[in-house]
């Protein structure tokens, strides 16, 4: 039988959680929602699933200090840090390299660092249902999520026939793979019921995921050689990461092997999932005031309704006679933003970035 493993990406930035969230310490590494970092909340989720020994988790050089300091239980060895970032498909590939090196048939899941999911007890089961399908026969197994509104952040999967059933949960033919559409085609998806929002969410075997670099990523599979090499002859990592990083294609999973393959399958969620992808997300994950306000830290909300209000510390955030507002307070750096700009603090950054010594904030 093959084992299981867990490898969880947390090299992201968390962009659109700035100021709070920086380079060294992104979202994931914080607890934007609960009392733990999101991080750690995702390894407590997947302990059922491996043995400690059997969960990965591939972060970014600049974040290796701050992982391994929430990392707990999990064996130094199994934290990798990626020198540059080279977008998922290399992590993929990185963590077939390693996953196969302790057994060449091995079953790994591949998951997000920053992802909000309470209902853990049904996540276990949809994960064991997909590795299920994924030692049945040599597919390409995505876990789905069914779309509770026509967002224009996600990328869809557009499911076709019912294939098998696995452990009760159907698993479904992918039709294709489509990006974030305009509004009114995420509409017709919602209303149509054959879309699924793609959480970037998969299992698969190391053959599998090899066999689909060497038809459809032959320039990605090539340059991954002598990562191989070296963890057949059980050398350290470290070297050969720096050495071989930088030259790999920078491409993600989507475009590099799920879009060209045909051996694609999803299973539709039936857990509870959020991305936290913006400051706005956050309030669904508290109560609110009478008027709709949520705060975090020491804040005081005067004639006001609908705000974020969050203050990082000991320090005091006064709010009186706005609506509709995020207001974060850091030691550093404060942010005061309309709740319909916030994906736009992303390009706020690159202003940041040009002030002088403006790295220091981001």
């Amino acid at each position: 039988m093959p084992q299981h493993f867990i490898v969880i990406i947390a090299g992201g930035k968390g962009e659109r959680f700035w100021p709070q969230s920086r380079a060294p310490r992104p979202k994931h590494l914080l607890p934007v929602v609960g009392s733990k970092p999101l991080l750690t909340q995702t390894i407590d989720r997947v302990k059922p699933l491996a043995p400690a020994k059997n969960i990965f988790v591939i972060t970014s050089a600049v974040q290796e200090k701050a992982v391994r300091a929430v990392c707990k239980g999990i064996p130094a060895a199994n934290i990798i840090a990626e020198p540059v970032g080279r977008d998922t498909a290399a992590a993929v590939g990185l963590a077939a390299a390693i996953v196969g090196a302790r057994d060449p048939q091995g079953i790994f899941a591949v998951l997000p660092a920053d992802h909000v999911i309470h209902d853990n007890k049904s996540y276990q089961s949809d994960l064991r249902a997909a590795f299920a399908a994924a030692e049945a026969e040599a597919v390409m197994v995505t876990i789905g999520i069914t779309p509770t509104e026509p967002a224009t952040g996600f990328g869809y999967i557009q499911r076709g026939k019912e294939w098998r059933a696995f452990n009760t949960r159907p698993v479904c033919r992918v039709k294709r793979f489509v990006e974030k559409p305009k509004q009114a085609v995420a509409e017709r998806y919602l209303a149509s019921g054959d879309y699924m929002w793609n959480a970037g969410m998969f299992v698969w075997s190391v053959p599998v995921v090899e066999s689909a670099l060497a038809q459809h990523a032959t320039e990605l599979d090539t340059a991954l050689k002598p990562i191989r090499a070296a963890l057949a002859k059980k050398r350290p990592l470290a070297g050969v990461l720096k050495k071989v990083y930088p030259t790999l294609p920078k491409i993600s999973v989507d475009y590099a092997l799920l879009e060209k393959s045909t051996n694609v399958v999803v299973l539709a969620s039936s857990f509870d999932w959020d991305d936290v992808g913006a400051w706005p997300a956050v309030c669904k994950h508290f109560t609110p005031d009478a008027a709709g306000n949520v705060s975090r830290g020491i804040a005081v909300i005067e004639q006001g309704a609908n705000n974020l209000v969050f203050s990082e510390g000991k320090h005091l955030v006064a709010v009186v006679g706005v609506d509709d507002l995020i207001v974060v307070h850091t030691p550093d750096a404060t942010l005061v933003c309309p709740k319909s700009k916030a994906q736009e603090i992303k390009a706020l950054l690159k202003q940041v970035e040009s002030l002088k010594d403006g790295a220091k904030w981001l």
